[in-house]
């Protein structure tokens, strides 16, 4: 039984939902950042243990996101993430009550569910939104960065006025998670038998690799972002302080872009002419940071990242409607996508730490950002064809689907 489109009241209320979920998918996340030291004093874990706490959830995502469209495919997309955010939820939860070793599955366990939630709401928004797709898609992950700013923001203070001090800012999250699992309950009793239409893999597709690769790439560049530009600014003549307020200002601007970047590439059939944009952006950008000798042409440096970076990902979670033709297609190349994108993502930050070390000075691993930049646009510029996944390219254009 295929499903049906749903009406003005029951699309208002997948709307309200889907904003829900987005605002959950990186709070449980970023919030722990900045309580790490918290949470070392606190249950004696080692500052390399403690550094799995902000790693498992990235090995959740690469584990986890290839299930989802198959978890899918069986229970229907609002069950699969109704599930999705009730593990979020409960991992939030028991990371906040336990021992140390409850510590560590509770965030695998968020990371798990948001995993979900991640490779679900492009096939959703494809299904339910076919018209607004760009509209859509800015909405959901401007919100998504939003949040997770506030979390990074709130979390020492709410541990400092939390009676329960770190453990009480962790467990906030979860009133968040609640609302949103409360939201999803009509959903999952409403809306939208399985879909069991046979879409085939997506791993022999040329395109599908592009866009995986376009989304991997550019999640590299935003984790060595948040690991390592405080510290790299540091090194330029900023405090340390005056570096983190750097890594938020690179957030702030990249909110506008977010949420333009795929309302645009949604009203054209070849997002090429974007991707230039998105990696002359960083280019210049990174360059700036190799070459300043200042720190205010540094902050220049950082302006034009932030704009890459919101443009890159949410053009990068537009690919994954714009280049299929169904939602159960989309689910797939997201699967795909972000599996192994989120596996680039947590190389990034070892690697560059590995290659500052070894090197002392941010010369060669600046090159070699430039250099993930290049690539990056390489692969986005064939992710930007006017082409769909497992099908001829149009007349005219010489690509390989």
């Amino acid at each position: 039984m295929k499903s049906t489109a749903p009406s003005h009241r029951g699309q208002t209320l997948i709307i309200v939902a889907v904003i829900l979920l987005a605002a959950n998918l990186r709070p449980s996340i970023t919030g722990v950042g900045p309580v790490i030291s918290a949470i070392e004093h606190g249950t004696g874990l080692s500052g390399e243990i403690a550094g799995l706490l902000t790693t498992l959830p990235l090995l959740a995502f690469g584990v986890i996101s290839p299930l989802a469209p198959r978890l899918a495919t069986t229970l229907g997309i609002e069950r699969t993430l109704f599930i999705g955010l009730s593990v979020l939820l409960a991992g939030t939860v028991l990371r906040a009550v336990g021992p140390a070793w409850v510590l560590l599955c509770g965030m695998f366990l968020v990371g798990s569910g948001a995993a979900v939630g991640n490779v679900l709401l492009p096939s959703l928004v494809k299904r339910d939104f076919p018209q607004r797709i760009g509209l859509m898609t800015g909405i959901y992950t401007a919100t998504m960065n939003v949040f997770a700013g506030l979390a990074s923001g709130l979390s020492v203070p709410l541990s400092e006025d939390m009676p329960w001090g770190w453990r009480g800012s962790l467990a906030s999250w979860g009133i968040l998670a609640a609302l949103a699992v409360i939201v999803w309950l009509p959903l999952i009793r409403q809306h939208h038998t399985p879909d069991l239409a046979p879409t085939g893999s997506v791993l022999r597709s040329f395109v599908a690799w592009q866009v995986t690769l376009f989304m991997g790439l550019q999640s590299f560049l935003f984790y060595v972002n948040v690991a390592w530009l405080p510290t790299l600014l540091h090194d330029r003549g900023m405090t340390l302080t005056q570096g983190g307020w750097m890594v938020s200002l690179m957030q702030l601007v990249s909110l506008p872009a977010t949420f333009i970047m795929p309302i645009v590439a949604s009203r054209s059939p070849r997002q090429r002419h974007l991707v230039l944009i998105v990696g002359l952006l960083f280019f210049v950008g990174y360059l700036g940071l190799l070459t300043a000798k200042s720190p205010a042409l540094a902050v220049i440096g950082v302006i034009c990242i932030g704009f890459g970076a919101g443009a890159s990902i949410s053009l990068a979670l537009a690919f994954f409607s714009l280049r299929t033709r169904t939602h159960q297609q989309a689910g797939k190349v997201s699967g795909m996508a972000q599996s192994i994108g989120y596996v680039l993502a947590a190389l990034g930050p070892v690697t560059v730490g590995i290659l500052h070390s070894v090197t002392g000075s941010w010369a060669i691993p600046l090159i070699l950002i430039l250099a993930v930049v290049v690539v990056m646009s390489a692969f986005g510029m064939g992710a930007g064809r006017d082409v769909f996944i497992g099908e001829r390219p149009v007349q005219g254009n010489a690509d390989v689907s």
